[in-house]
């Protein structure tokens, strides 16, 4: 049962904690000082820390081989509950070859660092072609997420692991653990919480869709993703400085909470919406917010297919409520923002502006149309576009 104060329990009903602490933490780093050291892609280690702090409960370690194809190929661990992404350490195939199953294996970082221990239970090959066609629906080497794949080693380790130091945010003043967010919830009475993923600055469409969903519940968790993303997609340190900008002028400041998503894009499309979602229950979310193209990526998803793919499970089973939204937009005629549900205007009267357009009134120094975003965030992605990183 969930406390009252939080109503929704974590995915298998266990908050999953791998975080090495006291006399345990100094028995792990010795064993981890004595193991062969593997080390971990940005996307690993990423992982690592969302698997240590509970974020993707109830795993507690990375899949085995048997959970992995479940996952594939059904969407729910072995053990009947649903999960629509393989959580996997993929290593070379002469890596593997030094391991041995059952030892301790030390996680590095980039720089070298001993960061986590994977008690190794199992080493397996995997077909990586399947994968793609299955996860990400395409074996096109043109979606990031199958050219990530394709690219990384031909063997997958599997076994519980520990993080052995604390998790090194990059935008550490927004970052809690999914134990931080359920104390925040509690302390201001919020029960009833929607989450807003996101990996692109805010603009007024988003604005809306929060709004509305925050008439129905207590509280606005406003979840930027901050892990790895595509190299053409708007840095993390933008769009979260997009953000604090426009909750100063515009969101009640007791009611919304800003706070990191230290993820990887998967760019998974209708699966990736569902990992999302659950990722959000862990944090102890009560509904989530589903809009056009979640997760998606050029056009290899139908435009509401990560709405479409919550009627393949058991509501009771995600255990999270997804709000969908259609496509919302400005409409002239209407005045405000508006979605084809509740406007009844021809399409000449809706404003439509694409990446390309946005692209180039920003570099050209021009804001852009007040309809389409806030002036603070226009401002704020002039001087991205000028001073390129």
């Amino acid at each position: 049962m969930a406390h009252p104060s939080n109503p929704i329990p974590p995915h298998g009903g266990v908050l999953i904690n791998r975080l090495a602490g006291g006399a345990q933490a100094d028995e792990l780093r010795s064993l981890a000082d004595a193991a062969p050291v593997v080390m971990l892609s940005e996307v690993s280690l990423s992982d690592l820390e969302l698997i240590a702090t509970g974020v993707f409960s109830p795993l507690t370690g990375f899949m085995t081989r048997a959970d992995y194809q479940s996952v594939v190929s059904t969407m729910h661990l072995t053990n009947g509950l649903p999960w629509s992404l393989p959580i996997t350490l993929p290593v070379t195939s002469g890596d593997a070859d030094r391991l041995t199953v059952g030892q301790w294996v030390a996680l590095a970082n980039g720089a070298g660092e001993r960061v986590g221990l994977l008690h190794l239970t199992e080493k397996f090959g995997y077909d990586k072609t399947a994968e793609a066609q299955q996860v990400y629906r395409t074996t096109d080497g043109a979606h990031p997420g199958v050219a990530r794949l394709m690219a990384q080693g031909d063997i997958y380790l599997a076994g519980d692991v520990w993080l052995l130091t604390e998790p090194q945010p990059g935008f550490a003043d927004i970052y809690r653990t999914p134990q931080q967010t359920r104390a925040l919830f509690a302390e201001r009475g919020w029960r009833r919480i929607v989450a807003f993923q996101t990996r692109n600055p805010i603009h007024r469409a988003h604005e809306y869709l929060q709004k509305c969903a925050l008439e129905m519940v207590d509280g606005l968790l406003l979840h930027p993703l901050v892990g790895e993303t595509k190299s053409d997609d708007i840095p993390a340190a933008v769009r979260v400085e997009s953000y604090h900008a426009i909750l100063e002028h515009y969101y009640p400041a007791n009611r919304v909470l800003l706070s990191a998503f230290p993820a990887a894009m998967r760019y998974a499309g209708p699966r990736e919406a569902i990992f999302h979602a659950i990722c959000r229950k862990n944090y102890g979310c009560t509904h989530f917010i589903v809009g056009r193209d979640h997760a998606g990526v050029g056009n290899y998803y139908g435009t509401y297919d990560a709405q479409l793919i919550f009627d393949e499970f058991d509501p009771a089973a995600i255990g999270i409520t997804p709000i969908l939204f259609e496509h919302a937009f400005h409409c002239f005629a209407c005045g405000q923002i508006v979605t084809a549900k509740t406007c009844p205007h021809e399409s000449s009267q809706w404003l439509h502006l694409s990446g390309t357009q946005v692209r180039a009134k920003l570099s050209a120094g021009e804001l852009l149309p007040l309809e389409f975003t806030r002036p603070e965030v226009s401002r704020i992605l002039m001087r991205a576009y000028a001073n390129p990183t």
